[in-house]
């Protein structure tokens, strides 16, 4: 019951019994008033009772006074008396008029009556005594029969007391045990009412208010001081205590529920700082070593539960080749076919392993069934790479990773892969022959001036070969320039080859070529160049079914520092096969030692 209840229907009840006490105090003290009533009444009967009686009885006296002593004064008084002696009603009417009941009037009547009878032996013997005849008059007045008649009216006036005082007496007992019972009553209502406050004064104040109030109290203090983790206390009854704490246990959840918000918006803030700065640090890649080392150092702090690895799609051997690995992942190998993989399949994030009942992609260990998640990284519609996540075996309870943020990841480093796929490209058609393949003149000032650097500081050899394409006209004037476009591209492919381990090869211009070979000595360089002559002439092109014929090249070296400062090895070289076309191509050609002046 709630405590405005209990309090309202305590409330009610004090004032009921309060209502019922006063009302038994007043009728207490109107049955007082009614005894004190009666016994006054009782006083004045009897007052005026003993008046009629002695008013009856003096006359008797009187006259036996006078019959005895004959003294005229008797005699004087007696006829006073009965010159005031008023008739019968007029005596009783004022026992009528303060409540006598009509048969003790009547009793009273009799009486007087009797009394009245009397006076006439009474005038008898005073008669006798006037004529002198005493003894009459006390034979009269102090006979047998005068007697009786006395006696028999003091029974009468004694019935008369008798029923007034029984009729006054039940009066007063009832009157009496009226205030009693009353005065019992109201003691009984004040006591219950008494009880009525302690019970409201114990159980609803100290212990539904109180108490509970009390434990509340602390409950309170400590959830404003953010201390949420204070369990409220049970509080079973349907009240406003209940209410209260049913408020303040909401205050706490709804607290608990701001806490969670609060750690997952600084978790949130966190990860997007990682991705932000993450995303800053690709902006300013410049090769594939420093976007793989990126993406390793922040995948451990975004996703430290997970190990994994970045994917690019190798297109000359159509596989996810591995770009860089963290944490040690254990089972998705370095390298997989594209079609093994759901997630390039499907082209979007695919999870498998762990509470996930889903197809494992192939190229993950089937027998381990490990969480993981694999995302597809695609640019303008094409699939260039792969992140993969999985869970460390000793994480077991550790959160997968939000789709929100695995799809900022992979947007992340997808750009910054594709960016770095179209700044190759570009880098390559600025800088890379597009019929060879070969670096062009564009490149080569400055890798010829990181070698000559390098050269001169660690005073290591450096050799140049300049190469040029026997009767390269004829070709194109007798077979056509695509027949000659054919002859160049196969020429590139065999410098490509020569130069695979060490060295860079050039398109220097037409049908030119350049060799620069560091760490080479002459004879190093010539034993390269006579290895390019041999295959040059093993050529065997076929162009709209006509064989080109036999191709042949010149080559002129010079290296460093044989022939001078490591500046004048492009001049020097040119020279050199300058001189091999003189003395009739199909030669090499070293340039002589000796400075640089001679050699221009």
């Amino acid at each position: 019951m709630r405590i405005a209840t209990i309090t309202n229907w305590a409330y009610g009840v004090s004032v009921g019994l309060a209502l019922i006490s006063g009302t038994t105090m007043l009728l207490a003290s109107n049955a007082e008033d009614r005894e004190r009533a009666a016994v006054q009444q009782r006083i004045r009967f009897e007052t005026l009772t003993v008046a009629l009686v002695e008013d009856s009885f003096r006359m008797t006296e009187q006259a036996q006074l006078y019959v005895i002593n004959q003294d005229p004064s008797h005699l004087i008084a007696y006829r006073h008396d009965a010159a005031d002696l008023k008739s019968v009603e007029d005596r009783i009417v004022h026992l009528r008029d303060v409540g006598a009941q009509p048969a003790e009037l009547e009793a009273l009547r009799k009486g007087l009556r009797g009394a009245d009878l009397l006076m006439d032996e009474q005038k008898a013997a005073i008669d006798a005594i006037g004529r002198g005849d005493a003894e009459t008059a006390r034979r009269i007045l102090f006979g047998a029969e005068y007697q009786r008649d006395l006696e028999r009216v003091d029974n009468l006036i004694a019935r008369f007391q008798f029923l007034l005082g029984q009729r006054m007496d039940a009066a007063m007992t009832q009157a009496m045990r009226a205030s009693q019972l009353l005065r019992t009553i109201s003691e009984i209502v004040l006591g219950i009412t008494v009880a009525l406050f302690l019970f409201v004064l114990f159980f609803v104040i100290r212990q539904r208010i109180l108490r509970p109030v009390v434990r509340l109290s602390d409950v309170v203090t400590r959830l404003a001081r953010q201390d949420f983790a204070v369990d409220p206390p049970e509080h079973d009854q349907i009240d406003e205590i209940g209410d209260m704490t049913q408020a303040i246990r909401i205050f706490r959840e709804n607290g608990l529920e701001l806490q969670r918000l609060e750690r997952e918006r600084a978790a949130d803030g966190r990860m997007r700082d990682l991705l932000g700065r993450m995303t800053q640090r690709l902006q300013g890649c410049d090769t594939m070593e420093d976007l793989a080392e990126i993406v390793s150092r922040f995948a451990t702090e975004i996703a430290p539960a997970y190990s994994g690895r970045l994917y690019v799609h190798r297109s000359d051997r159509d596989v996810m080749a591995e770009a860089c690995s963290w944490q040690q992942p254990l089972h998705s190998p370095p390298e997989f076919a594209p079609t093994h993989c759901w997630a390039l399949r499907r082209g979007q994030l695919h999870r498998s392993g762990g509470g996930q009942i889903d197809i494992p992609c192939l190229h993950i260990d089937g027998a381990t069934r490990p969480n993981a998640s694999c995302v597809p990284l695609a640019a303008q519609g094409e699939t260039i790479g792969l992140l993969y996540f999985e869970q460390h075996e000793a994480e077991v309870e550790a959160p997968a990773i939000a789709d929100v943020y695995v799809e900022l990841i992979a947007e992340t480093v997808s750009l910054a892969l594709a960016n770095l796929r179209l700044r190759d490209a570009l880098r390559k058609k600025a800088l890379v022959d597009p019929l060879t393949g070969l670096l062009n003149r564009h490149q080569l000032e400055d890798m010829f001036n990181a070698h000559v650097a390098n050269a001169q500081r660690r005073g290591e050899p450096l050799s140049c070969i300049m190469m040029d394409v026997d009767h390269f006209k004829r070709f194109n004037d007798r077979f056509g320039h695509d027949a000659g476009d054919e002859i160049l591209r196969a020429v590139g492919s065999i410098l490509a080859n020569a130069t695979r381990e060490v060295g860079t090869a050039f398109r220097y211009g037409g049908e030119e070529f350049l060799l620069l070979l560091p760490q080479f000595a002459l004879d190093q360089a010539e034993n390269r160049c006579a290895d390019v002559r041999e295959r040059i002439r093993k050529l065997s092109i076929q162009h709209e079914g006509r064989m080109l014929g036999p191709i042949t090249a010149s080559f002129g070296i010079a290296g460093f520092p044989n022939h001078g400062s490591a500046d004048a090895l492009l001049r020097t070289a040119d020279a050199a096969l300058l001189r091999a076309k003189e003395q009739g191509r199909d030669r090499i050609v070293i340039a002589t030692e000796r400075g640089a002046e001679a050699a221009a």
